[in-house]
Parts: C-alpha cells; sequence; structure tokens
C-alpha cells in the first residue's frame, strides 16, 4: 500500500481538477497521444540506452518502422524539444539525434510503464487468456 498514491494526489491528477491549467491538460492530452505511439516511446527508449545516434542507425534499431514515420516521429520530437538533430556539413550528409534534458525527463517518466510490464507481465497473459477462452 505505501506504494500507493493518497487520495489527495490521484485528484492532483485528474482530468479538470478545479486548480488545472487548461493549457496543462492541453500539453498532458498532447503528450500521451504522441508518446502513446509506439514508435515514440521506441525512439525514446533506443535514445536513452545508447545516446546520440545517426538517423540510419535508428530505423535500423527499430524493427517496421518506415523512413517517413522515422522522419515525422523525429521531426515532431524535436518540435516538442524531447530531442535535438545535429546536421554535420559532411558527404554524404550525416544527422545525428540526441535527448534533450527535457527528453530524459519524459523517458525517466515512462520508465514506469516499462517496469510496470515487466511486473505484470504474467497476470495480463492469464487474464487475456482467460478471456479468450471465454469468446
Amino acid at each position: 500500500m505505501e506504494n500507493q498514491p493518497s487520495s489527495a494526489e490521484n485528484m492532483l491528477c485528474a482530468p479538470g481538477y478545479p486548480e488545472t491549467d487548461p493549457r496543462v491538460e492541453r500539453l498532458v492530452n498532447e503528450l500521451i497521444g504522441r508518446v502513446a505511439d509506439k514508435w515514440t516511446l521506441l525512439i525514446l527508449e533506443l535514445l536513452e540506452a545508447r545516446g546520440t545516434l545517426r538517423f540510419t542507425e535508428i530505423g535500423r534499431a527499430i524493427e517496421g518502422i518506415s523512413q517517413k514515420m522515422l522522419t515525422q516521429t523525429l521531426r515532431q520530437m524535436e518540435r516538442d524539444g524531447l530531442l535535438t538533430r545535429t546536421v554535420h556539413a559532411v558527404v554524404p550528409p550525416r544527422v545525428d539525434y540526441a535527448l534533450t534534458p527535457l527528453g530524459n525527463s519524459l523517458s525517466a517518466a515512462f520508465c514506469g510503464v516499462w517496469m510496470w510490464a515487466e511486473r505484470h507481465l504474467d497476470a495480463v497473459e492469464q487474464a487475456r487468456a482467460a478471456f479468450d477462452v471465454g469468446r
């Protein structure tokens, strides 16, 4: 029970809480939508684990991502201040991506999702199997 947030903490995180700034609510909604996107989460995890990487290294490391989706995701993450894009004036062109302190802090915040998944993997798989049998 000691890891459970208090009811006051739950209320502070509740949308529409009387003192919630509408701009904060909007940002949370945007970030959830963005980070709920699997590509953003995977890029955050990759850059957190391996540091600065080239565009092609990110593309090779993330199975199934198209070049177009990788470009779109990286641009949006750059726009949100989650990563930096460094273009090197060399031939052939080289572009490096690295998390910013803001990106590192978001990565740390979502680390809890990974930890939860590790702790509850068996329970989720059992629940899914029980559900599927009942269908």
